[in-house]
């Protein structure tokens, strides 16, 4: 007889590395049997109760694939001996009839240790967690393996080395609760034994608090610099994603990002500081009930002051994650719908213009694509301002000049809205005062359409 699946997070401690799957269960008739004859000579009743049942209710963990079944196992002593140091006999336990005692199970570290030391051993099979349901393939990967380089889980999945319930997963794939993911042997590193740097994980920890614009037991949303990466890639070291670590908590459990910031997009970012929060609200930005707001300075003044932007996007080069965006047309491999609303705040002369935008769609870029698509590309953007003979203003900086203002978000647990304004970056702060735009001003965004 098959064990049902394993509790989430059950597991046998396995010496100090951390935990590892107990073999399969195999035949249970002949043992039951054996106990049951041994107790009725003793002349105890033991038809209610099971040997080896430690009164957890948990299972053994499913066989890895190619691993031989393993024989009948014995109680597993380590278990008993840590509820009680002194040995008891099967007949002391509580009779099955009674409710089991609900599993304590290892935390969200040790999870993540025992993840990383079994599969940096070999291929190995994970079911995703009904607080994982909704996940992005590589964002699931990256919260199993934390000491996995992101660059090198876009890698794993790009390369089609993950398989989902037997088929090859996309980096933009769901999870759904129950699913089968396969992972290749990993390559991990090795924790080390120094210990951590108290002084740098405060320090991070109180640049973090610094940015809070919102907080409560759910999530938090941080008013993220300018110039300061959300995610680690190729010669990026310092970033949100990284930074996070420091607020870890006594048992383990890490804020997560919810959403993306480009690096050079200062303002409002979402972070989830439980798995179930992250999953609720990574379900409000896919069914965008999250409503957000951008601030820009672009050249020049459109013609028509509030409009609506619609088209295709699709990656210059698709295997590069910070690639241009371009303009396709339907149907063209890989393109995108991306739709965006705008409209004109104030202008100076003829030169420069106030926008505010409202994506409806979250597409890479989208918005500094759209801005360069109707020919108002934002000021200090490097890869799509590519106006001729255009010359910056004086006082004003060539810097990126995007602004994630709001956003409108369902509290993950209540469902009433979270209503967040980040303040301008200090060189944005700067040209508004040059040009003097007055940030109090009605948006007119507002009114614009939902979709």
């Amino acid at each position: 007889m098959k064990g049902r699946p394993p509790h989430r997070g059950s597991g046998t401690k396995h010496g100090p590395g951390g935990f590892a799957p107990r073999a399969g269960t195999g035949p249970r008739t002949s043992a039951k049997d054996a106990a049951q004859r041994a107790a009725r000579n003793r002349g105890d009743d033991a038809g209610e109760r099971s040997p080896w049942d430690d009164g957890t209710g948990s299972e053994s963990a499913p066989r890895p694939q190619g691993a031989p079944r393993a024989a009948a196992p014995k109680p597993d002593a380590s278990r008993i001996r840590a509820k009680a140091p002194a040995a008891q006999s099967p007949v002391s336990r509580a009779p099955r009839a009674e409710a089991p005692a609900t599993p304590t199970g290892p935390t969200r570290r040790e999870q993540r240790a025992a993840a990383s030391a079994t599969l940096a051993s070999g291929v190995q099979t994970l079911t995703v967690a009904p607080d994982e349901a909704g996940m992005r393939i590589d964002r699931f990967l990256g919260a199993r393996f934390p000491q996995l380089p992101f660059t090198r889980v876009q890698s794993i999945v790009r390369k089609g080395e993950l398989r989902v319930d037997g088929k090859r997963a996309k980096p933009n794939d769901r999870l759904e609760p129950g699913s089968s993911v396969r992972v290749p042997p990993l390559k991990l590193e090795q924790p080390s034994d120094r210990p951590r740097n108290v002084a740098k994980i405060e320090g991070d920890a109180e640049f973090l608090r610094s940015l809070i614009l919102y907080e409560d037991a759910d999530m938090m949303i941080l008013n993220k610099p300018f110039g300061l990466a959300v995610q680690g890639g190729s010669g990026t070291v310092r970033h949100v994603d990284g930074l996070l670590e420091a607020l870890t908590g006594p048992d383990g459990q890490r804020p997560r990002l919810v959403h993306r910031l480009d690096k050079d997009t200062a303002g409002c970012l979402i972070v989830a500081k439980t798995r179930l929060a992250a999953a609720t609200l990574a379900k409000s930005f896919r069914s965008r009930a999250a409503r957000k707001i951008y601030w820009a300075l672009v050249a020049g003044v459109p013609r028509t002051r509030q409009g609506r932007v619609s088209t295709y996007l699709v990656k210059d080069e698709p295997t590069d994650a910070d690639a241009r965006m371009r303009v396709a047309k339907h149907g063209d491999e890989g393109a995108s719908h991306a739709l965006t609303y705008y409209a004109t705040v104030d202008q100076a002369a003829q030169k420069l213009a106030w926008l505010s935008l409202k994506p409806v769609t979250g597409r890479t870029h989208q918005l500094r694509a759209h801005a360069a698509h109707i020919g108002h590309p934002i000021v200090g953007d490097p890869k799509y301002f590519d106006v001729e003979n255009w010359e910056l203003p004086g006082g004003i900086q060539n810097r990126l000049h995007l602004l994630a203002r709001r956003i409108v978000i369902p509290h993950p647990r209540t469902g009433r809205p979270v209503d967040v304004s980040a303040p301008l970056p200090p060189h944005m702060a700067q040209s508004w005062n040059l040009l003097g735009f007055d940030a109090a001003r009605y948006d007119p965004i507002v009114e614009a359409p939902e979709a």
